[in-house]
């Protein structure tokens, strides 16, 4: 029986490493990807109830990092998930700021304005609306996060840290307790009959038209029960995981930008040139066809919108985000070319991240790279389209793309 050398195939085995291309050893290398599970402060939630909170300062992967994804659900303080029967997510976004330093562990919503800068994303969006890195409602637990190699979400550079502010993130979490409610979907909806609202937080009345939405389940309103239903409180949290690596020279950072298909926008002459005026409205209502008259086998509102994109650049990832009754997003190219077609994955079973009649999942686009180019300047179509046989209040139509301005 032939015996070889110890010393020989470890001579070979160098031989064979230093001959791999000098990126590919030291991608390997230096792309180390971290992992982090955290949780948010508690939510405390009784039956009917609404959480919408804004927690500053959580924890977060800190230094010169790419982040790489972004996963999160709802869980019990055993670590048990929550299923969207019980407390529906709303909705949870990951917000940065530049805190003056010295202040980064005070509640952002009690400084000063003076003493904190939003560091949105690159999105068209204005004043504060859709300025979230990562962000998702039901779909949470099917909705792929995941950033492919070579790129990722540079965050910590010293030298986009305004000076005497320290980077910090927030997080915001709206659930609602659907335990023992009257009108779950209802409530999910956030119809402001089930809610008695008629007034927005500030106290500003509601239009006679607004029949549901954001403004009727904020912080502290209860949907309503039924008749004799006694429930307990619970504590739950937001559990997330972060991906991330070092950042280093080999990773091509990307840019965020959200689209909103409720955005009304006009463009406007001043003496710097012509600027985009955006206001996102978030959310908007898609009327029953039978109430409008509209009635077809398909009844499919479709709503669409036509958008300059500020940046140019080359697509890695896209996925939109939509409620219930929701059948469909893309996102088009000024030449009637698909960038992107994101679809809802509709829950079938009981289990959490499978409830029935659910919208558990977004599925999401990752082109190959360099095929899906968009010009500066170029008009894009976003479309979002609902099935129409009822009524639905306070849906969405957003679409979150990752847009990198060179390629690996």
């Amino acid at each position: 029986m032939k015996t070889f050398n110890l010393g020989w195939l470890l001579f070979v085995a160098i031989l064979l490493i230093s001959a791999l291309p000098f990126s590919q050893a030291s991608r390997s290398k230096q792309h180390k990807v971290k992992t982090g599970v955290f949780r948010s402060p508690q939510i405390v939630l009784d039956p009917g109830s609404v959480a919408n909170k804004l927690f500053s300062n959580i924890d977060f992967p800190r230094g010169h990092i790419a982040l790489k994804s972004f996963d999160a659900e709802i869980v019990d303080e055993s670590g048990n998930p929550i299923p969207l029967y019980d407390t529906y997510l709303h909705h949870w976004l990951v917000l940065k700021f530049y805190v003056r330093e010295g202040l980064e562990n005070q509640d952002i919503s009690k400084l000063n304005n003076s003493d904190y800068i939003s560091g949105r994303n690159s999105g068209i969006c204005q004043d504060g609306a859709l300025d979230q890195f990562f962000g998702l409602g039901s779909e949470t637990r099917k909705t792929k996060t995941h950033i492919p190699d070579p790129y990722g979400i540079e965050i910590g550079n010293p030298t986009k840290i305004p000076s005497g502010f320290v980077e910090t993130w927030g997080l915001n979490v709206h659930a609602i307790d659907t335990r023992g409610v009257e009108d779950r979907m209802g409530c999910t909806e956030c119809r402001c009959d089930l809610y008695n609202v008629t007034k927005e937080e500030n106290g500003t009345p509601l239009s006679p038209n607004y029949d549901g939405g954001l403004l009727c389940c904020y912080d502290g309103t209860k949907c309503r029960l039924k008749d004799g239903f006694i429930g307990i409180e619970r504590t739950l949290y937001l559990q997330y995981t972060v991906k991330w690596i070092d950042m280093n020279s080999l990773i091509v950072p990307v840019n965020i930008y959200i689209f909103d298909v409720s955005d009304i926008w006009k463009k406007s002459r001043n003496s710097t040139g012509i600027n985009s005026e955006h206001n996102c409205q978030v959310e908007y209502q898609v009327e029953s066809c039978r109430a409008t008259g509209s009635a077809n086998d398909k009844c499919i509102d479709a709503k669409s919108v036509s958008l300059e994109m500020p940046f140019g650049g080359y697509l890695v990832y896209g996925v939109a985000h939509q409620h219930a009754g929701g059948t469909g997003s893309s996102l088009y190219g000024k030449d009637g070319r698909s960038l992107c077609s994101s679809l809802p994955i509709y829950g079938t079973g009981e289990e959490a991240g499978n409830e029935n009649g659910y919208i558990v999942g977004m599925s999401t686009c990752y082109p190959k790279p360099g095929t899906k180019k968009i010009s500066k300047g170029e008009t894009l179509i976003l479309e979002s389209n609902y099935n129409s046989t009822k009524q639905h209040t306070g849906v969405m139509g957003l679409f979150y793309i990752l847009v990198a301005e060179t390629l690996a």
